[in-house]
Order: C-alpha cells, then sequence, then structure tokens
C-alpha cells in the first residue's frame, strides 16, 4: 500500500473551556482530526457532548486523557474521521478541559 506524502501534518487551535457546573461549549473542528487529544485538567469528572447535549460521549474522570489516532493501520483514512464543524460540550463542577489535534495539510 502506498502513503500519502502530499499532505503535512498541521496544528489546529485548541479548544478549551473551564466547567462550572453547567454545560459549557468547548468548541467545533474547523479540520478534520488526524490526532485528537481530549484532555479533563480538572480534578472532578467532567461528561462530554458530541453535536448535542443530551448523550454524553464519554465521561472524563479527574485528571484523564484520551489521544484518538484517526488514520487507522495504514495512515490513510479521510473516511474516518471526526467530521468539520463537528461541537463538542461539557459538563462538570469545576476545572478545565481542552482538545487539541492535528490535521492534514495538502501540499
Amino acid at each position: 500500500m502506498s502513503v500519502n506524502n502530499s499532505a503535512r501534518a498541521e496544528t489546529a487551535t485548541e479548544l478549551y473551556a473551564t466547567m462550572d457546573g453547567t454545560t459549557k461549549l468547548i468548541g467545533s473542528l474547523a479540520f478534520n482530526p488526524v490526532q485528537i487529544i481530549f484532555d479533563n485538567q480538572g480534578t472532578v469528572a467532567i461528561q462530554i457532548y458530541r453535536n448535542q447535549t443530551t448523550n454524553v460521549w464519554h465521561t472524563f474522570p479527574a485528571g484523564e486523557a484520551l489521544i484518538l489516532d484517526m488514520r487507522a493501520a495504514h495512515g490513510l483514512a479521510p473516511n474516518f474521521t471526526f467530521s468539520v464543524g463537528d461541537t463538542f460540550y461539557g459538563n462538570g463542577a469545576s476545572g478545565p478541559f481542552s482538545i487539541s489535534y492535528t490535521y492534514a495539510k495538502e501540499l
């Protein structure tokens, strides 16, 4: 299988919010992520929602980080990623939560 060398890694602006016990907008994806890091930097659990605020996607215990590598085993997976515009919300008693990601920038 060939490797796509026509793209380079680029960093997107970090999505960030400080939780206060209400549902907070963390941010929306401006690009399709290649790798994405969800990071609960606080000392309490935070529930994360994607594109709505009714179904919890994942509850992050205090201090937990999750790294998703969306490239699959062979490095090329344009059909397996979060979508541009996907919006993430969080809810927790207190503490910061961030989402950082890289994306493929065409040459």
